[in-house]
């Protein structure tokens, strides 16, 4: 079953070195996740100051800057993986590095028809 690890951290909680080293430590655990045949998909996000949101209300567009709602903690990035259960989802998750110092939310993937395959 595919999960979706979803990363959210307050985006000021590291400095630039500990984001770096975030980082390094990010992508050892992809390399381990992909040689034990997990990994699918995995990538940190720009600042939550980039991001755009867009609405569809009464058949209008409505686009502004930034999130939809301000929380303490913004989410940060991703990882896609094959997991056996949510155990072993759970098992991954405790890996990823911001774990330590912010949330991963573990939300199974939906599989419907009609999506591209890969």
């Amino acid at each position: 079953m595919k999960y979706m690890l979803l990363v959210y951290l307050d985006e000021q909680a590291l400095s630039d070195s500990e984001r770096e080293h975030c980082y390094v430590e990010s992508a050892r655990l992809t390399q381990d996740l992909s040689t034990s045949g997990h990994y699918l998909q995995a990538s940190p996000l720009h600042p939550v100051a980039t991001a755009t949101s867009v609405r569809m209300r009464a058949g209008k567009r409505l686009v502004t800057d930034g999130p939809f709602a301000e929380t303490r903690e913004q989410l940060g990035g991703f990882y896609l993986i094959e997991a056996s259960d949510l155990d072993e989802a759970i098992a991954i998750a405790e890996r990823v590095p911001p774990a330590k110092f912010g949330t991963v939310e573990i939300r199974p993937v939906m599989e419907i028809e009609g999506l591209p395959a890969n």
